[in-house]
């Protein structure tokens, strides 16, 4: 058995692959860049150079796979349904699918494809933090416009979820919405982050406008920025309150912030 993950290299792509290559199981990568995903991924990864933004890139990538992980990105709902399509034809029997922040075309087509799927929807994810890598290395202060408290989610975590329902009975057709063990603020965070780095961070405020225009100097449409500092803005009660579907599903509790910066710590420093 063979699973097809897309999105191989990214924050949970490469969880899945992890999560998977350690319980001895057979991997295929969807990856633009085959030489970075070795480096990244390991050798016992079979990789696939393509991108399931043009379905027609993994036509050849099908034979012998009857398990798919998808991570819904930028693109993907314009072709989501052709993509879904090539799965089933092929034979997959059961997708795991990380959403896209909503239930939009690419989870629909999942959940009408006939095939059993399982829907993770995490809430913001750990690393996110690394957002805050060059304010940090600058002059050591974050400059957001909200604090409101969220039970983020270590990316790992995602990853071993999407493998118990890719490899076990008993999900078909959940939908798992997927949290850390506690709910912080932006400068709780920072303080378990100082911790971990052994150097103290301090934060304040920016108005709404400012995240929005410093968004858009990265590049990211107008319409984009307004819909993620938004989501900051008005964030909804499951962002904030501790699910305990995580370690329902996983058999333990989910991971702290503080292992996540243990992790990380030591890149806030350099």
């Amino acid at each position: 058995m063979t699973t097809l993950v897309t999105g191989a290299t990214g924050n949970t792509g490469r969880q899945v692959v992890r999560e998977l290559v350690s319980r001895g199981e057979k991997v295929r990568a969807v990856t633009r860049d085959a030489d970075a995903a070795r480096t990244l991924l390991g050798p016992e990864v079979e990789l696939f150079t393509g991108t399931h933004n043009v379905p027609s890139t993994l036509d050849d990538a099908w034979h012998g796979v009857d398990r798919l992980h998808v991570t819904v990105t930028n693109g993907l709902a314009d072709v989501g349904a052709e993509l879904i399509g090539k799965a089933v034809d092929a034979g997959v029997r059961r997708i795991t699918v990380v959403w896209g922040g909503g239930v939009g075309p690419v989870e629909r087509a999942i959940a009408e494809s006939g095939v059993e799927w399982t829907r993770l929807e995490p809430q913001e994810f750990m690393s996110n933090t690394l957002t805050w890598l060059d304010p940090i290395r600058a002059d050591g202060v974050v400059r957001e416009p909200y604090a409101h408290p969220s039970a983020l989610v270590h990316e790992a975590d995602i990853g071993a979820v999407a493998a118990v329902a890719l490899l076990e009975d008993g999900h078909s057709g959940r939908a798992y919405n997927l949290t850390g063990p506690q709910a912080l603020t932006a400068p709780q965070r920072l303080a378990i982050l100082g911790q971990a780095a052994g150097r103290e961070f301090a934060f304040t405020t920016i108005t709404h406008q400012q995240a929005v225009e410093r968004l858009m100097a990265t590049g990211v449409s107008k319409a984009d920025a307004d819909y993620v500092i938004g989501w900051y803005a008005e964030s909804s009660p499951e962002s904030y309150t501790v699910d305990p579907t995580m370690e329902q599903v996983l058999g333990r509790p989910a991971r702290t912030f503080a292992q996540w910066a243990a992790e990380h710590g030591h890149r806030f420093t350099s």
